[in-house]
């Protein structure tokens, strides 16, 4: 690779940094290419891009990248057959290699960038499998807000009327 195919290389990983919210840095050597492949169909299935990079060019390509902090990123030695997975969700890379790693030793996770948080090291996954991402919390909050209102209304048809009244009379009676 001459130095002109290695600044495109790092020019189109800078790209994919900015325009991808979420990734992954994860160890995938030695697996062999039936498991890469396998890997490979899960991630398109899952909407996941999986790009296997050289470190060095991964690293300047972090360097280079404005608008974001990846310093802790390179605080991380990027050694072995780097995998990068790009992704709009937060935690589904996590979830797929948790997946994935029941019939294989890895992918490893080396380090994440997700929520603009980084996470280094494989003990993280679990942490990042159970991230929600945005939609999840808007229906939390929806069904959270929801909750006293369907309490209300059910009080209410369960009033015997479907008046205030009612619903005033039945929580003023004493239990027995």
């Amino acid at each position: 690779m001459n130095k002109e195919q290695k600044n495109q290389t790092i020019d189109a990983l800078i790209g994919q940094l900015s325009a991808t919210p979420h990734f992954y840095l994860a160890d995938i050597s030695n697996l062999s290419a039936e498991h890469t492949s396998k890997l490979r169909r899960q991630c398109y299935g899952k909407n996941i891009q999986l790009q296997v990079v050289k470190n060095t060019l991964l690293t300047k390509a972090l360097e280079r990248s404005e608008g974001r902090d990846y310093s802790e990123l390179l605080q991380t030695k990027l050694k072995g057959a780097t995998a990068v997975f790009f992704s709009e969700s937060g935690s589904e890379p996590a979830k797929l290699i948790k997946e994935f790693r029941k019939t294989s030793d890895r992918p490893v996770l080396k380090a994440a960038y997700v929520e603009e948080s980084v996470y280094i090291g494989d003990n993280q996954i679990d942490v990042l499998a159970s991230i929600k991402n945005k939609n999840e919390l808007i229906g939390d909050i929806i069904g959270l807000l929801q909750s006293p209102m369907q309490n209300v209304l059910s009080g209410l048809q369960n009033s015997g009327g479907n008046t205030i009244a009612g619903l005033v009379k039945t929580m003023s009676e004493k239990p027995e």
